[in-house]
């Protein structure tokens, strides 16, 4: 699979296979959406112990896509300022309907901004 393929993935599927850090052994599904071709994932909780704060002090992780394993790097996007708004469409086009759009509303909210990470495939 591709990075085009990666990315067509993501977009297509709601809940994408996420690993934090070298250590975890499991992967926790989560929502991630694209903006111009770019991942991005919002933390939902704010535990100590989140895939957040587990990016926070070891980048390297894992995205699972169907039965293929992609290494990733998450950052910060410096330009998170800039691209939020994106993000919130992208996470409300996706998300927005059913038993999710309380959580798609919530997810925009600025707390959850501030929580917005970016995965590069490194492989």
């Amino acid at each position: 699979m591709k990075d085009s393929e990666v990315i067509e993935y993501i977009k297509t599927h709601n809940l994408i296979g996420l690993k934090a850090g070298e250590f975890r052994i499991t992967f926790l599904e989560i929502w991630m959406v694209v903006v111009n071709d770019r991942i991005f994932a919002r933390s939902w909780g704010f535990a100590e112990k989140s895939w957040y704060n587990t990016f926070l002090s070891d980048s390297n992780g894992q995205i699972k896509c169907g039965e293929t394993v992609f290494n990733i790097e998450a950052i910060i996007p410096d330009d998170l300022i800039e691209i939020s708004e994106q993000i919130n469409n992208a996470y409300l086009e996706k998300y927005d309907s059913g038993s999710n759009s309380q959580y798609a509303q919530g997810i925009i909210k600025q707390k959850h901004i501030e929580k917005t990470m970016e995965f590069i495939i490194t492989e």
